[in-house]
């Protein structure tokens, strides 16, 4: 396995060691991992602290070209918000662990010119079906779902 996957994978264990969700991110610039995060919602009561997204604070202010320089790895499909922030900073390249439990926002950001590669490694895959089995409540109000009584 690829080691920034692993280290995105690792990330994700982390987040659910703490008591979160299991999705881990690092961003990568010219073979070095400048930013590493994992979904952090729930342990910094967040509305916004996806992996991805916590991979980039982690991150820090770069220079813009930092950012077209860089490949994001993440342990699932990158959702609308995630997507945006990989759209807005110009990040070229995106490589996901697994979009079997998740389909993000994969069309969109290839239909911006983001070159998006699927793994599908089963790690990535066991440790959402896990979580979602056990926690299906927590894992809806990470994606945004509502409930079936106030559905839309």
């Amino acid at each position: 396995m690829d080691s920034f996957m692993q280290a995105a994978i690792d990330e994700a264990k982390k987040g659910l060691a703490e008591g979160g969700i299991p999705i881990g991110s690092v961003i990568v610039h010219k073979g070095k991992i400048i930013g590493r995060g994992h979904n952090r919602r729930v342990q910094q009561k967040s509305a916004i602290l996806h992996g991805e997204m916590d991979a980039l604070e982690n991150a820090g202010r770069q220079a813009v070209n930092v950012y077209y320089e860089s490949v994001l790895y993440t342990t699932l499909s990158p959702c609308s918000m995630c997507s945006g922030a990989i759209l807005l900073y110009g990040i070229p390249r995106v490589v996901v662990g697994e979009n079997q439990t998740f389909m993000g926002e994969e069309d969109l950001l290839r239909s911006r010119g983001v070159k998006v590669e699927v793994l599908q490694e089963a790690i990535c895959i066991d440790l959402m079906r896990n979580f979602i089995a056990q926690r299906p409540e927590l894992w809806k109000e990470d994606i945004g779902e509502l409930p079936p009584a106030h559905s839309k």
